[in-house]
């Protein structure tokens, strides 16, 4: 990809846009690493594009991002602390081509250690060539439930007991953006109120806590579910649990839910149940691990050892899913096939959902004039496949069998661009 001038204007011809709510067909138009309304370059600045790119009618919409992604592509971020920088890098960069542009790398429960020595390498970057952005660290525990930890192993399992543990366990807390917490433990609703208050968002999660825990908490602060319906009370008419926290009366906010779509962790009717119940707060996530993009074998999550049988990863010896090994694009196409949903429900639920979970949506997420150019070329004749991904502007990735990118040079008359 040719090397471009932040100063230079680019127009995207011949594509169609995912815009509130929408797919309409108009030019895009990108300047500085931002999104550009091009009227007041007509009427204003009185200029034309330096550079225009025909897109061969595909379709444009914003990155996705994934807040829940433990590793991938052999790594893991809870284990390979040794690796984490090569972890990182390889990472960030192979999520390119699932069309991620940002993400949040998650820990799973571990020694308190580990999170004192990986938290300040895990700082947050802007994303470019060498792979997707940071946004910030997902603390995935250790403060849950035993009855419900999942793949988390429980002799780092935590009691909450206060503000002070918190530091105790996580050490200097500059890069969490995320923190995963079981609400129904002594001391989770002082722990939520002091994270809120570092701007730090909350999500209940690996919960054995029922709705009227959930509400308290979502009023103390938190405001996402992690991974809707795994790990923690199953529904109940007389007690929903957490998941009635997608229709509660009781809470200060809308709340914000993740949801595995990768044809093993949630069932296509648990799908549609969520999305037609709360449409706008579903999050998809990959909650992927370091088997993800790799074949069948064993792997790590955290301190645990996993087995990868076809799209199942199990816990070694149990029947207890590990993660899973689906990538973002894979998610968004087994999405809209299963609940039945529009394409462009699938990519807000990829893109403006987990932005806005981020507090995130006025830069990340849409494709609204001045936010980040951070957004994806894809083809939807059929199931939707990522041929581009761009960050601030630049192309930082080209499937195989993308149309070629032709930035072509603008002749404007005497005195440059101007009309």
């Amino acid at each position: 990809m040719p090397s471009i001038a932040p100063s230079k204007i680019i127009q995207f011809k011949n594509c169609r846009l995912v815009r509130d709510g929408a797919i309409v067909r108009d030019d895009f138009w990108v300047r500085g690493g931002r999104i550009l309304n091009p009227e007041p370059l007509f009427f204003e600045e009185r200029v034309r594009a330096d550079l225009t790119v025909d897109c061969h009618d595909a379709l444009i919409c914003p990155g996705f991002i994934d807040i829940q992604i433990n590793g991938g592509f052999g790594y893991d971020f809870s284990s390979d602390v040794g690796k984490l920088e090569e972890a990182m890098a390889v990472v960030s960069k192979g999520l390119l081509s699932t069309g991620v542009t940002s993400f949040c790398p998650t820990l799973v429960t571990s020694p308190s250690a580990v999170y004192h020595e990986v938290l300040p390498k895990l700082k947050r970057t802007p994303g470019g060539k060498e792979g997707a952005g940071i946004l910030g660290v997902h603390l995935e525990g250790p403060f849950i439930s035993p009855e419900k930890k999942g793949a988390h192993p429980v002799q780092y399992i935590q009691k909450v007991e206060g503000v002070e543990k918190l530091h105790n366990t996580y050490g200097n807390l500059n890069n969490a953006a995320l923190v995963t917490i079981a609400p129904e433990l002594p001391g989770a609703l002082e722990a939520i109120r002091h994270l809120a208050s570092l701007g730090i968002k909350v999500s209940v999660g690996h919960s054995n806590g029922n709705l009227e825990d959930g509400e308290a908490a979502v009023n103390h602060g938190a405001s996402f579910i992690t991974h809707l319906f795994n790990a923690m009370l199953p529904f109940h008419h007389r007690d929903p649990g957490l998941v009635g926290l997608l229709t509660s009366q009781r809470i200060n906010r809308p709340v914000h839910y993740g949801i595995i779509a990768d044809g093993i962790h949630t069932h296509p009717a648990a799908l549609r149940i969520a999305h037609r119940t709360h449409p706008k707060g579903l999050v998809l996530v990959s909650d992927a691990m370091a088997a993800m993009g790799l074949g069948d074998g064993n792997h790590l999550i955290g301190q645990m050892q996993v087995k990868v049988e076809g799209k199942r990863a199990q816990l070694v010896g149990t029947n207890t899913l590990a993660g899973s090994i689906a990538t973002m694009d894979d998610c968004v196409r087994h999405f809209i096939k299963a609940a039945g949903v529009t394409l462009v429900e699938g990519i807000r639920a990829a893109s403006l959902h987990p932005a806005e979970v981020m507090g995130l949506s006025h830069l990340k997420g849409t494709l609204d004039y001045g936010s980040d150019a951070d957004f994806l070329l894809v083809s939807d004749r059929g199931p939707l496949q990522v041929l581009n991904t761009f960050i601030a502007g630049e192309c930082v990735y080209s499937a195989p069998e993308a149309p070629p990118l032709n930035y072509i040079q603008q002749k404007h008359h005497k005195g440059g661009a101007a009309l």
